[in-house]
């Protein structure tokens, strides 16, 4: 197929965008708008491949979209275009709104205009909202509840495209994944901003009392299960992609306070990593857990993760300890939100 991706420079885009290229004979068309967080970089890669093309666009402009998918007639999109910081939602929700909603919206109508085969949106486990410590993991049939401007936003997404497929008979997928993790992470995020802040030896600000849970996936597996998904899920369904892998963020924190203190140089104070964890005042609607009841792809599809937290965590803590050049102008440039702690 020829797979038009967009946000194809963002951290979990780049990965699909690696992934088409390197482990499949598919076409990709790169489209992303090159806002804050998507890198060249990311998919520097495979940029020379005669089966890839990149296309700086703006899903929230009609014409440029309806115009790119008119010129390259992909079979299929894989939609992962998003703001996606609950932070920055917070601080200013109407963006994703316009992103998020109104850019869905452009997106389904230039694939409807364009006859496009399969349209694959790529959502998140937020839609659903926050489970206690005993409730089972959100399935596919589990009521949308969102509680942030972000969830809000991506909940809103999910029924355009659940509308657009009804309506129009337009063939959409809908997935929705747990927290990702992995190299190329824009550096506010939780797993990359402590591995940082740990390497400068800066206070790591843990919201509350880092007792948020969180199932944690590893990006290059989320890559293989939405290929899969687009290859040979049924139009009309929703799949969920997790890690089965929750931690509370504490303990995503002192992992990574020990991988750092076990591969680079003692801080000058002679602290340990975790004795730099300080616990801030929590965030407004902090949702306690998430967690992903994924048996639907798996009997279905056959997906299931193949990178254990332990194993992930490890490569990625290793990779931004040997990438300074890839995250050190991010830092510098002040691109990052709050330099508090995200999940």
């Amino acid at each position: 197929m020829k797979v038009l991706v967009t946000g194809g420079k963002g951290f979990i885009g780049s990965a699909v965008v690696r992934h088409l290229i390197n482990k499949t004979d598919h076409e990709v068309v790169n489209v992303d708008a090159m806002t804050y967080a998507a890198t060249d970089t990311s998919v520097a890669s495979v940029a020379d491949n005669n089966r890839y093309q990149f296309v700086q666009a703006n899903i929230c402009d009609m014409a440029d979209v309806n115009e790119v998918l008119q010129r390259y007639q992909p079979q299929a999109v894989m939609h992962l275009a998003a703001e996606s910081h609950v932070d920055r939602s917070i601080d200013g929700p109407a963006r994703f709104i316009h992103t998020n909603v109104v850019g869905t919206c452009n997106m389904l109508e230039a694939a409807r205009n364009a006859g496009v085969e399969r349209f694959h949106h790529i959502s998140t486990d937020e839609v659903f909202g926050s489970l206690s410590m005993t409730d089972p993991g959100f399935t596919e049939s589990t009521p949308y509840d969102p509680r942030s401007p972000y969830s809000a936003s991506k909940a809103a997404s999910d029924h355009l495209v659940r509308a657009w497929g009804e309506t129009f008979d337009l063939p959409v997928l809908i997935t929705n994944c747990s927290n990702n993790y992995g190299p190329f992470h824009f550096p506010e995020k939780l797993i990359p901003l402590i591995t940082i802040r740990s390497l400068a030896g800066e206070t790591l600000p843990v919201y509350g009392k880092g007792d948020n849970v969180r199932d944690w996936l590893y990006v290059e597996d989320h890559a293989r299960a939405l290929v899969t998904v687009v290859e040979s899920g049924q139009p009309g369904e929703t799949y969920n992609v997790g890690g089965n892998e929750e931690k509370s963020n504490l303990q995503v924190v002192e992992t990574i306070c020990d991988l750092v203190d076990g591969r680079a140089d003692a801080l000058d104070s002679g602290q340990t990593r975790r004795e730099l964890i300080t616990f801030v005042a929590d965030r407004p609607g902090h949702d306690l857990r998430y967690a992903i009841d994924q048996t639907k792809i798996k009997n279905e599809l056959g997906w299931e993760p193949s990178v254990s937290f332990e194993e992930g965590i490890d490569r990625t803590v290793a990779w931004y300890l040997d990438n300074r050049s890839w995250w050190e102008p991010l830092v510098a440039s002040k691109a990052t939100a709050r330099r508090g702690l995200a999940d």
